[in-house]
């Protein structure tokens, strides 16, 4: 027979023993949740890597290049944002575009043709000489759209100063996740100009989402050689007096929370496109 001490004892060592089973099972799930917390923390780091990488050049939702939105170098370093006087003007009266298509436009463009692309910004004219030949699909995306007045009234959105030395543009909402709602194939990626990966002062190239065919309207004005895979359009060239616009507004610097917003208020009052 089963004492009264005895059982005392039985009890309190089951006590002890279911004790000791939470406190295992509450290790157990303080180990599971810990590495959660880990594993997300090194997905957010991975992709915040993976973003820094790509430059940013994402082209929208298309998205970026530009954006992307943009794989690429450490662009997207954060910066100190700096503080400089504004070179430009007031924008020009009116609202930008909010079109929209379903497809990209059918190519109309005469590929033997040279077409040039004026960008009249409030900190001065900008001249692009474009490549029908070798890029008809995005000579004919900006001849379509500039004839639209999709790029009026539009801001260009990004200025980089570490890393790569581009101005980004093309995006109505200013926002770098916007575009016309289609997307163009990737053309002229074998051009001698940046196959060894860098894009020299003066180039014009798309931006993209860092997917294959993902352009759309954002493209990017090279101020200074920028080492770039060469997996963005290179499609057009500014002219020298553009290149003095182009370098008045780096000069002007970058701000804002990622020290990547113009301190110069770029805005595309109008964008033309003509064929000679």
């Amino acid at each position: 027979m089963v004492s009264s001490e005895q059982r005392r004892k039985q009890l309190a060592r089951e006590k002890y023993l279911r004790q000791q089973q939470r406190r295992a099972e509450a290790r157990r799930k303080a180990r599971i949740r810990n590495a959660a917390v880990a594993v997300g923390l090194v997905l957010v780091l991975a992709a915040g890597g993976a973003y820094a990488a790509s430059g940013g050049l994402g082209g929208g939702s298309e998205d970026g290049k530009d954006g992307k939105d943009a794989k690429d170098t450490a662009a997207d370093a954060q910066p100190t944002p700096s503080k400089a006087p504004d070179p430009c003007e007031k924008p020009a009266k009116g609202k930008a575009s909010t079109q929209q298509w379903k497809e990209e436009p059918k190519v109309t463009i005469d590929e033997s043709a040279t077409y040039t692309m004026t960008l009249e910004t409030t900190c001065g004219e900008i001249g692009i000489e474009m490549d029908a030949a070798k890029a008809p699909h995005t000579v004919n995306s900006f001849h379509f759209l500039a004839g639209k007045g999709f790029f009026d009234h539009s801001p260009c959105h990004r200025l980089t100063t570490t890393g790569i030395h581009v101005l980004q543009c093309g995006d109505p909402t200013g926002q770098g996740n916007g575009g016309p709602g289609y997307t163009i194939p990737d053309e002229n990626l074998k051009d001698p100009r940046v196959k060894d990966g860098t894009y020299p002062r003066g180039t014009v190239a798309m931006a993209n989402t860092g997917q294959k065919d993902s352009g759309g309207s954002q493209f990017f004005l090279v101020y200074k050689d920028s080492k770039l895979p060469n997996s963005y359009t290179p499609f057009g060239t500014v002219s020298e007096a553009g290149m003095k616009v182009l370098d008045k507004i780096a000069e002007a610097g970058a701000g804002g929370p990622r020290g990547q917003t113009p301190n110069a208020t770029v805005v595309i009052d109008k964008a033309t496109v003509t064929a000679s």
